[in-house]
C-alpha cells in the first residue's frame, strides 16, 4: 500500500511505500496477529512458565523440615545416645525438643498401630517398653531424607555391611533391635512428631492421621 507525504522543506509530494503492519485486518474478518509476533508470545510464556515452576521448585526445596528421630532401648542401655546426638550435630541438624519417656503397652500399641497386623508386632511392643526410649525433634534442609539415611537400613546386620558409617551399623544388633527410629515421610513426621509432641502441630489429631 502507498500513500503520499507533503515534504515542506522542498515543496513536493513524495510517494513512500507504507511498512507492513503487525496486526492485519480485513473489512469482514476478526483481528489476526502476524505469525513472528505470535511465535514472540508463546516463547516468552514458555520462559516465563519455566521461571514459574523453576521458582516454586527451588523454594519447596529450601523449605526446612522437621521429623522425628527416637533412640530405642538398646540405644539408651548400650551406652550410645551421646555418639548418637554427636552424630546428629555434626551432620547439621538442630535439636528443636527433645524427651525421655518410658512408653506403656498402649501407647507403643497406638505408635505403631500400622505393623498391628503383622506377626512381629507383639515382640515389637515388648521390645519398645522395655526400657525408656529417648524422642527428639530434628530440624534441617531435607530433613526426612537425611535422617533416614544417616541411621541406615532397618536390617541392623545388613547396615554393618552395606552402610558401615549408619548408626545402625554402630549400635543395632538385628531388625528388631536396630537401635533408632526415623519417620519416613512429611505425613509420617507430622502425625509421629505430634503424638509425643502436641504442642508441635496441636492441629492434628491421632484419630485423623
Amino acid at each position: 500500500m502507498n500513500f503520499t507525504l507533503f515534504n515542506s522543506s522542498k515543496g513536493q509530494y513524495v510517494i513512500k511505500k507504507k511498512a507492513k503492519p503487525l496486526f492485519t485486518r480485513k473489512e469482514d474478518k476478526p483481528l489476526r496477529l502476524s505469525p513472528f509476533l505470535m511465535n514472540s508470545i508463546a516463547v516468552s510464556l514458555l520462559i516465563f512458565s519455566s521461571l514459574l515452576i523453576l521458582s516454586c521448585t527451588c523454594n519447596a526445596d529450601s523449605e526446612k523440615e522437621r521429623t522425628l528421630a527416637m533412640i530405642k532401648p538398646d540405644g539408651l542401655l548400650g551406652n550410645y545416645t551421646d555418639d548418637i546426638k554427636k552424630t546428629i550435630i555434626r551432620s547439621g541438624f538442630s535439636i528443636v525438643r527433645e524427651m525421655m519417656i518410658q512408653l506403656d503397652e498402649e501407647k507403643a500399641k497406638l505408635f505403631y498401630t500400622e505393623h498391628s497386623a503383622k506377626s512381629f508386632f507383639p515382640d515389637l511392643v515388648r521390645y519398645m517398653t522395655s526400657g525408656p526410649v529417648l524422642l527428639m525433634v530434628l530440624e534441617k534442609y531435607n530433613a526426612i531424607s537425611d535422617w533416614r539415611s544417616l541411621i541406615g537400613p532397618t536390617d541392623a546386620k545388613q547396615a554393618k555391611i552395606s552402610h558401615p558409617s549408619s548408626i545402625r551399623a554402630m549400635c543395632g544388633s538385628s531388625t528388631e533391635r536396630n537401635c533408632v527410629h526415623g519417620s519416613d515421610s512429611r505425613l509420617s513426621a507430622a502425625r509421629e512428631i505430634s503424638f509425643f509432641f502436641k504442642d508441635i502441630f496441636p492441629a492434628l489429631e491421632h484419630d485423623e492421621l
